[in-house]
């Protein structure tokens, strides 16, 4: 890959606490990193998970947005779908993705801040939370990594612990490490 270009992307950061407004279409595809889970609200794209199965994907889609309608639509989201696929596995984009993001405030700031860690460098939670000025906040910054709902948009893959050691991703460790090291080489090709 090469340098992601955070241009692709226009973050829309809700108000803080807020629900996405549904309901919320979503399609599933396949990327070099796996399936894909691609959720859209009336404001922008809202979810994107990784995973193997499909049905897997839907079920974290459904418990990330309680209580919000969940309605498969492969054809309407297929631009979609393909912008975020393209963006996977070539760090192209067709066009912006528009992102509507949720969170907390300080799940916000956390995620404002891990997008502005360059591709192939890394950040600790130690850092991160020194760099929002609360130092004591390593286990916060922690929790709003794994909130992060946006995989790879939000780069939360980009955030290690002190010792440079790869911890904990809501998609896999392994994916993580690939991504790592994919953004370290700059290479594109099969990550897994």
């Amino acid at each position: 890959m090469k340098i992601r270009s955070v241009s692709m992307f226009k973050y829309t950061f809700r108000a803080p606490g807020s629900q996405v407004e549904g309901p919320v279409r979503f399609a599933v595809g396949q990327t070099v990193l796996g399936k894909v889970i691609v959720g859209r609200s009336q404001s922008g794209i809202c979810a994107i998970f990784l995973g193997e199965e499909a049905q897997a994907l839907r079920r974290q889609l459904a418990a990330a947005f309680p209580g919000i309608e969940l309605l498969a639509d492969q054809a309407a989201l297929a631009h979609e779908l393909h912008q975020v696929a393209a963006f996977i596995d070539k760090d192209t984009a067709e066009g912006v993705i528009n992102l509507d993001i949720g969170g907390t405030a300080f799940e916000q700031k956390v995620w404002q801040a891990l997008c502005g860690i360059p591709v192939g460098k890394t950040r600790s939670y130690s850092e991160v939370a020194r760099d929002l000025g609360v130092p004591e906040a390593v286990r916060a910054v922690a929790g709003a990594c794994a909130a992060n709902v946006l995989a790879i948009a939000i780069p939360c893959h980009r955030v290690v612990r002190s010792d440079g050691s790869i911890s904990g991703y809501r998609w896999g460790v392994d994916r993580k490490r690939a991504l790592l090291a994919d953004e370290a080489a700059g290479t594109v090709g099969a990550l897994l």
